[in-house]
């Protein structure tokens, strides 16, 4: 039976969790708008659309993980800055998919460099590849379990 409270060792590395996850977004939305004048929330959208172009609204907030409220004002903003366009589907006006513009890949392009180095100088230069395939296992396995939570 488990206790209602984390263990010592599990408080001390939850917090470590939560610490190091709100300083790194934070260290990236840093790196990206000195960079390139992007947000974070800029460059996700950026990298999902072209790695999956023409998506459609509803599958961008799935592929985010982000409510629709949300989807739609981060694209209002950036459709005002001309980094995506929105486009109502040939066969459904109801579906409006979403397509990156060349500014939004030129945006990307200058953005990408600096926010990969600044991962890897975080995350992964010091992690061996055992320690880095365990750590993926581990997220894997906790994305899987809140998939099936909700």
């Amino acid at each position: 039976m488990y206790s209602m409270w984390l263990t010592d060792d599990e408080q001390r590395i939850w917090r470590d969790y939560l610490t190091m996850s709100a300083r790194l977004q934070a260290a990236m939305n840093r790196q990206l708008q000195a960079d390139c004048g992007l947000s974070l929330a800029d460059y996700e959208v950026l990298v999902a659309l072209e790695e999956q172009p023409g998506c459609a609204m509803n599958e961008l907030g799935e592929r985010l993980g982000w409510e629709q409220s949300r989807v739609s004002h981060q694209l209002r903003r950036m459709t005002d800055r001309a980094l995506v366009a929105r486009h109502g589907a040939d066969d459904d006006r109801r579906v409006v998919t979403v397509q990156i513009t060349a500014a939004g890949r030129e945006a990307l392009a200058v953005a990408a460099p600096g926010h990969v180095a600044l991962v890897r100088a975080v995350l992964f230069d010091e992690m061996s590849a055992a320690q880095a395939a365990a750590v993926g296992r581990w997220l894997a396995g906790a994305v899987r379990r809140l998939d099936q939570a909700h």
